[in-house]
């Protein structure tokens, strides 16, 4: 538990106790100065309680406003440095467009090309800051989009990765409605997933949507029945060889859950499917 946390629950306990103790010597002295009816005693307990519930809040405003605007002032430089961040993110990625045109000698184009790679893992660390920074401040924005567009600019994303492993998409045009951002990471980490757990020779990914499902299978080990339970965890990594936190698949279930997409996994002899029930995301339904 960190230190502002810790504070903020040791500091609120002490308000409401005091609020509570003061509150109830209130209305022992008040009702024995007016003696004790049965009829004046509900509208004094009551009134006392609002009056303690006004000192609450005038003292957890008092006290707890400092710490609001330091997380306040934390997220605004956070946002107006990635917005900083973006510039040169964009330049360098502008640039070695320029040069990949221009330069014909094989050394300096895979020199070029680690620095076009490395300046896309940056950008995707940008993109993925800017998202959790909107997400915690409830800023998240809905977005109508076409599921097979952003599907095809997911699979874009691990051409470096995708080794002989063949991708087939069946999806007719369909437009969903919600967090973009929030849907292509869920999509991305499914597919990355597809590809590193995937076999090493003849590698199969099918990605269908069918009757508001959309279904991601690879071909690879199977999951183990008793892993599904936990699966979803964090840090939770069925093979542990492979490179990763365990942390794609909590994020995947974290945004299903708060989007209202069904998720399940069906495993079997050759590979393991993900099923997502999109029904309650689709636009004009």
């Amino acid at each position: 538990m960190n230190y502002k946390k810790k504070n903020f629950i040791i500091t609120n306990s002490i308000i409401i106790v005091f609020v509570l103790l003061l509150s109830l010597l209130l209305n022992y002295y008040v009702t024995n100065l007016f003696g004790f009816n049965k009829d004046t005693f509900v509208p004094i307990t009551i009134a006392i309680l609002v009056f303690g519930l006004v000192l609450y809040l005038g003292l957890s405003k008092t006290i707890f406003e400092p710490l609001f605007k330091s997380d306040e002032n934390l997220q605004k430089t956070v946002k107006e440095t990635l917005h900083e961040l973006n510039i040169p993110i964009s330049t360098i990625k502008l640039n070695t467009q320029m040069l990949e045109k221009k330069l014909t000698d094989e050394k300096e184009l895979k020199r070029l090309n680690r620095i076009k790679l490395a300046s896309n893992e940056l950008l995707k660390l940008y993109e993925n800051m800017e998202y959790q920074i909107k997400k915690e401040i409830d800023r998240v924005d809905v977005t109508s989009f076409d599921l097979k567009e952003l599907i095809l600019k997911s699979i874009e994303k691990f051409e470096d990765i995708k080794r002989d492993i063949k991708i087939d998409v069946e999806i007719e045009n369909i437009q969903l409605l919600t967090d973009i951002n929030g849907f292509e990471k869920m999509v991305d980490n499914l597919i990355s997933n597809a590809l590193k757990y995937n076999i090493k020779e003849n590698g199969f990914i099918k990605i269908k949507f069918e009757d508001n499902v959309l279904t991601i299978f690879n071909t690879g080990k199977e999951i183990d029945t008793k892993n599904l339970f936990i699966i979803f965890d964090e840090y939770f990594q069925e093979d542990s060889s492979k490179n990763g936190f365990g942390l794609g698949l909590k994020i995947v279930k974290e945004f299903c859950d708060k989007s209202k997409i069904g998720i399940k996994i069906e495993p079997s002899s050759n590979g393991n499917k993900f099923i997502l029930n999109l029904k309650n995301i689709i636009a004009n339904r």
